[in-house]
């Protein structure tokens, strides 16, 4: 199987920016957020600079200080966070599928990264902080995760 390569950076993020979002209004510390997701204090630091210069995090410093969502958890894809870190989403050998040039009887199979790429574009965009954080995620992700192999590494298929 293929699928998406996900950074250490980038699941860090996301788990990091979920346990923003589980946190409601307040201020979560760096510290608070290491532990509660087991992250490497000195990553999560650059993980959290990047979430706030993307816009999607906002610190406070001082006996009050911390971090919280920039939006409602609600209005955060996956996919922001992701590209915040490791930019554009899905490549195949470090290239855009578009910027593939496959010719011959290979031609068709730029089409298929295409597919695989929107269809991860659909989910990561489709899925929200919100939708984690509650559990309540929307059926067309609940489908596939329920497709008979969906949780099998995929080594027999």
């Amino acid at each position: 199987m293929l699928g998406m390569r996900l950074s250490a950076r980038a699941d860090y993020a996301l788990r990091a920016a979920i346990e923003l979002a589980a946190s409601g209004s307040g201020h979560v510390t760096s510290d608070q957020l290491a532990k509660a997701q087991q992250i490497p204090a000195k990553f999560l630091e650059a993980i959290l600079t990047q979430l706030r210069r993307a816009g999607l995090v906002r610190s406070q410093r001082g006996p009050d200080g911390g971090f919280w969502l920039a939006r409602p958890a609600s209005e955060i894809a996956l996919a922001d966070i992701i590209r915040a870190i490791d930019g554009p989403l899905l490549g195949v050998r470090g290239e855009r599928p578009e910027n593939l040039g496959y010719i011959g009887a290979a031609e068709p199979l730029q089409t298929v990264w295409i597919a695989l790429r929107a269809n991860e574009r659909a989910i990561l965009e489709d899925v929200t902080l919100e939708h984690v954080v509650t559990g309540d995620l929307p059926a067309s992700v609940r489908k596939l995760a329920d497709l008979p192999g969906s949780w099998q590494s995929g080594a027999g298929r």
